[in-house]
């Protein structure tokens, strides 16, 4: 009997292994997918963040994010030691703010980096990192076909592999997969990946916000001696 189990145990264990194999980038990432957005419900994702960010040289910050991509409405407002400021992307329209004011000497502004290619930037990259793994999808991406088995932190993921046009970007991404549940656990990005530069992140504590399941901690660490950057914390998040 006992030695029945064994086998059906290895049988069980290889036809697991043999399908994680057979899984194609695009289909890894459709079952990501169906994990952190089973409902579709990023394309018309209202919602509003608080993200506290501590690292190690620099004091904390702190920034409410707020989109509402149907209406093509973006907002952040950031708070660091004596100054609050705020970026607004309103359908195109573009409007700054510093401790309330729209008046801003451009000294200043200079300074603190307040600008609407800012904004836009930020924009990009708020909507990017939440927006995971649904953004795998935006038009650009280059999904590779290969799903790479890879031991990562003492765990084994299933690795897929991204890249984009050049009118897009030329960094090359990882996104590791939990091999049952396909939940991301962990990102990483090079530019140039001989050199082994660029980060990697962790990604931890799954919230739910309007059906989407997003990472509440995000560990930020460089690639060339796993040195620590940065923690980005979700404190808040609701829907708009």
């Amino acid at each position: 009997m006992m030695i029945r189990y064994f086998f059906l145990s290895i049988s069980l264990l290889l036809t697991i292994t043999l399908s994680s194999q057979e899984l194609t980038g695009e289909q890894l990432l459709e079952k990501a997918i169906s994990y952190h957005d089973p409902e579709n419900n990023w394309s018309t994702f209202k919602g509003k963040m608080l993200i506290e960010m501590e690292n190690p040289k620099s004091s904390p910050r702190s920034t409410v994010v707020e989109m509402k991509l149907p209406n093509n409405y973006f907002k952040t407002t950031v708070k660091k030691d004596n100054y609050t400021i705020e970026s607004e992307l309103d359908n195109g329209e573009c409007t700054l703010k510093l401790n309330g004011s729209t008046s801003i000497f451009p000294k200043i502004k200079d300074s603190l980096n307040i600008s609407c290619d800012r904004a836009k930037m930020m924009k990009n990259y708020y909507t990017y990192l939440y927006g995971l793994p649904m953004k795998l999808k935006d038009p650009g991406t280059i999904i590779d076909s290969k799903v790479i088995k890879k031991t990562f932190k003492g765990k084994e993921y299933l690795v897929l592999k991204a890249g984009y046009d050049k009118e897009v970007g030329s960094d090359t991404w990882y996104f590791y997969f939990d091999p049952k549940t396909y939940a991301m656990e962990v990102y990483q990005f090079f530019h140039d990946e001989s050199k082994n530069d660029g980060e990697y992140i962790l990604l931890s504590e799954m919230i739910t916000v309007n059906g989407i399941k997003i990472p509440k901690v995000r560990k930020w660490y460089y690639n060339k001696g796993d040195v620590f950057l940065a923690t980005d914390n979700l404190r808040k998040a609701n829907s708009l």
